[in-house]
């Protein structure tokens, strides 16, 4: 592989902190960001001296830029995003809006701003985002978060173009259901209730499930580019939000 560094967000837990294993596993040395520095210091002491913990808000930029001031960043996961509460817009709070686009799209589009000109200098680099089935389905109760994330996806289909004989590639993984505490706030902290109606009667996809696409593209030939990915359980109907248990019969 001819990349050597990565910064993969929201990388303390759930999908991030298995990108960012998965990675380390490849030879990189991981910029693991994220909120609270607790998770990313037992993260580091685990997958050992590659590990580099950036404590920061993704929504920083600024703060961000400085602490990887002449780190030459190959590899951009934009994981971290956010959904506070699953209700309908008129029924949400101007601050719980203003946070879903902020968290899902303001933030990986400065990242990806501050990023592309070293990666372009150096032709070569790989981003990645993370959107989701929320993006192209209609889930009730996720305007903001669903908007946010169709941009983030649009944003990359016109980047793809501006990138073009640059050497950099960008790839979009949309997951489906993902079993994580990523809905435990909107659901009120309740855990029992989440693994209860989430994920209980059907097969979710795993956080190292979607590290183990990632790794897959980012592996590929550098002529090569994944440009879009759609990762869905099994189980799962994409764009539906319909889940029937799996069948039991041997026929």
């Amino acid at each position: 592989m001819n990349y050597r560094c990565a910064l993969v967000t929201g990388a303390s837990k759930g999908i991030g902190a298995a990108i960012a294993s998965a990675l380390v596993a490849e030879g990189l040395v991981v910029y693991a960001l994220g909120r609270n520095e607790a998770p990313l210091s037992e993260l580091a002491s685990r997958l050992g001296e590659r590990l580099k913990p950036v404590a920061a808000d993704v929504r920083d930029h600024s703060r961000i830029a400085e602490k990887l001031a002449g780190v030459e960043i190959d590899v951009l996961v934009n994981n971290a995003g956010g959904i506070s509460t699953v209700r309908p817009l008129h029924q949400q709070t101007a601050e719980e809006t203003e946070e879903v686009v902020a968290l899902n799209l303001t933030a990986p589009l400065q990242l990806i701003r501050m990023m592309l000109p070293g990666m372009i200098a150096r032709q070569k680099g790989h981003i990645f985002n993370l959107t989701s089935t929320a993006a192209s389905g209609a889930f009730p109760g996720t305007t903001g978060y669903g908007a946010a994330k169709a941009g983030l996806s649009q944003a990359g289909r016109i980047l793809r173009y501006d990138l073009a004989g640059t050497g950099v590639r960008l790839t979009e993984i949309a997951p489906g259901r993902v079993e994580t505490q990523f809905y435990l706030q909107a659901f009120d902290g309740d855990a029992a209730d989440l693994q209860e109606r989430m994920y209980a009667k059907q097969r979710p996809l795993r956080p190292e499930d979607i590290a183990a696409v990632l790794v897959g593209a980012l592996n590929l030939p550098s002529h090569v580019d994944v440009a879009e990915l759609i990762v869905s359980p099994t189980d799962q109907a994409i764009g539906g939000h319909i889940y029937p248990a799996p069948s039991t019969s041997s026929t």
